[in-house]
C-alpha cells in the first residue's frame, strides 16, 4: 500500500490536527485564568481566631514591615506569630507535634495554618475591591 493510498482511505482529514491542536491548547486556558485571577486581588489580610472567636487581623498588603506578634492564652499556650514581606507564619509555639510550625509561610487567599493544641487557626483572605475593607467571608 502506497502513501497516496493510505491517505485516501484515512477517516483523518488535513484541518483535523489543527482542530485538536486548538483544542489542546483551550484546555489549559481555564489554569491560566484562575491563577490571574487569585494573584489580582488588591487586598489580603490575614485573621487569627482561637476557639472561633477573631482575635486579631494582620493586614498582608503592606509588605514594607515586618513584626511578630505573641499570642498567648491564659493556661499558658503560646504561638509566636511573624508577617513579613506579604506573609504569615507561626514563627514557634509550645506545642507538642509543631505542625503548625513546619507549615511555613502563607500568601495566598484560602491558605490556612490550624493549631489543633491550641485551638488556634491563621486564615487569609482577599477583598473583591469594592470597598476598602470589604473582606469576602
Amino acid at each position: 500500500m502506497k502513501l497516496k493510498d493510505f491517505a485516501k482511505n484515512s477517516l483523518l482529514r488535513p484541518w483535523d490536527g489543527i482542530i485538536v491542536l486548538i483544542l489542546i491548547v483551550l484546555s489549559f486556558a481555564p489554569i491560566i485564568v484562575f491563577s490571574l485571577n487569585r494573584t489580582a486581588s488588591p487586598m489580603q489580610e490575614a485573621i487569627l481566631s482561637v476557639d472561633g472567636k477573631k482575635i486579631k487581623t494582620f493586614d498582608l498588603s503592606d509588605s514594607s514591615k515586618g513584626y511578630t506578634y505573641r499570642y498567648e492564652d491564659s493556661d499558658g499556650d503560646y504561638n509566636l506569630i511573624e508577617v513579613k514581606d506579604g506573609r504569615i507564619r507561626i514563627k514557634e509555639a509550645n506545642c507538642g507535634d509543631q505542625i503548625c510550625v513546619r507549615r511555613g509561610w502563607i500568601k495566598q487567599s484560602g491558605e490556612t495554618i490550624v493549631c489543633l493544641p491550641h485551638k488556634l487557626l491563621i486564615e487569609i483572605k482577599s477583598s473583591d475591591g469594592g470597598e476598602p475593607g470589604s473582606v469576602i467571608y
